[in-house]
């Protein structure tokens, strides 16, 4: 697409939007703060490197075997650097426990610690990126059906001392790069079929998290968030850490919730979530994915389940308050490819909801003006969004709409298909 193309249209556009009372540059400034956390597993497919020949266990399942996966941490953080020069703007990166370089020794997980991971705050501050953590209590022998849940005081003791380590290993992360590093407590512990001892896990799961968040450390290097979920593969019957219970525990705790797009009922929508956590909690994190019939985990694509949790965040007025990450892998296609196109559309809905005249719009409600505000909000979807996010990429120096398809072409032809 030529240069000159783009600002005409552009230009067209925000004569568009600015007949809406819409400010496309200021819509543009908002986005280009948008840093999104992007997960680390989707270029190795959840196989890190303590154990990259292990099962995956704890309810995660990768599909497809597309060739060219990362298997060293060079190579995944080649892919990372690749794909940070094909979206706009300043990004984080979301490493999970098992991608520590642990110099080709085996370290468990009660043993792990800051230096397992300084190779990646050095690359972090290198690529201008930012680290976010998660402690990984899935795939390990002592994993089982339950972690700090378990009735074993021995197994509980162990994943505590893990979680422990975590918070260290994040409150590093966020010590050296200035900003807080958000740690993510995801727990799979669960059943496969009916649970009687249900709320004895969930009080010992309460009792390990209350004794390993009892240390306390500053919220300006770590952001402690816990995540629920419905079910899993293997947990069907009951999980653990159900959404009740760590609403609950966020609430009295005062601490981040994590939702994920891919952790409720097929047909439930976390877009409504938002407002309501938002007056109950300090902050929220997200894990946005797009489930298919389950939890899948398949790339983020434009659906409107996307834009409507952008809109939910931008109308809430507390972007600052949602931190933006992903959580899918999809191993049947080009892993860069994947990346790029979920961090794209991600932008691509925020960007829309950004291009809102909020104002007007509610305007409209206070009046009861309701046939106006359907008709505005139908309007809006014909506009020409895309025009505007073109020219950001073009602003920020990377590929314009379907360029970025040939380079990561370029990309499998010359690294990903030689490995």
């Amino acid at each position: 697409m030529k240069e000159e193309q783009i600002k005409k249209e552009f230009a067209a556009a925000k004569e568009q939007y600015a007949a809406l009372g819409v400010d496309v540059e200021k819509a543009i400034e908002k986005l280009n703060k948008v840093s999104i956390s992007i997960h680390c597993w989707q270029a190795d497919d959840v196989s890190g490197f303590e154990n990259p020949d292990g099962e995956l266990t704890g309810g995660i399942q990768t599909t497809g075997n597309y060739p060219g996966k990362a298997s060293t941490i060079d190579e995944l953080k080649k892919d990372i650097e690749k794909v940070l020069t094909l979206i706009p703007g300043k990004h984080r990166l979301s490493l999970h426990a098992i991608y520590g370089d642990f110099g080709g020794e085996f370290v468990d997980r009660d043993q792990i610690e800051p230096k397992h991971f300084q190779t990646w705050m050095d690359w972090a501050k290198k690529a201008g990126a930012k680290l976010d953590f998660n402690s990984t209590f899935f795939s390990h022998p002592r994993s089982g059906n339950y972690s700090l849940s378990s009735f074993d005081p021995e197994i509980r003791n162990f994943w505590k001392e893990h979680l422990r380590r975590c918070r260290r290993i994040a409150e590093e992360m966020g010590r050296q790069q200035g900003d807080a590093c958000i740690h993510n407590i995801w727990v799979h512990d669960g059943e496969k079929d009916k649970t009687v001892s249900r709320i004895q896990h969930r009080q010992l799961l309460k009792e390990s998290l209350d004794e390993v968040l009892a240390e306390k450390i500053s919220t300006d290097y770590l952001k402690d968030c816990v995540e629920c979920k419905l079910f899993g593969i293997g947990s069907e019957s009951y999980v653990v850490g159900s959404h009740e219970f760590y609403m609950g525990y966020a609430v009295k705790n005062n601490m981040l919730l994590t939702l994920d797009a891919g952790h409720f009922h097929p047909t439930e929508g976390i877009a409504d979530k938002i407002s309501s956590m938002l007056l109950f909690v300090p902050e929220i994190a997200l894990h946005v994915s797009r489930p298919e019939r389950w939890d899948s985990d398949h790339v983020v694509i434009l659906n409107d389940a996307l834009l409507e949790l952008s809109q939910e965040i931008v109308r809430s007025g507390q972007m600052e308050k949602v931190h933006i990450g992903l959580d899918y892998f999809d191993a049947s296609i080009n892993r860069i490819g994947a990346y790029v196109v979920g961090i794209r559309s991600t932008q691509k809905a925020l960007l829309q909801a950004l291009l809102e005249p909020t104002d007007k719009l509610r305007d409209y409600e206070k009046q009861d003006n309701n046939f106006q505000r359907l008709a505005y909000l139908e309007e809006l979807k014909a506009m020409p969004w895309n025009a505007v996010y073109n020219y950001y990429c073009l602003q920020q120096g990377v590929p314009v709409g379907n360029e970025y398809i040939s380079e990561i072409e370029s990309y499998e032809s010359e690294v990903t298909s030689k490995r």
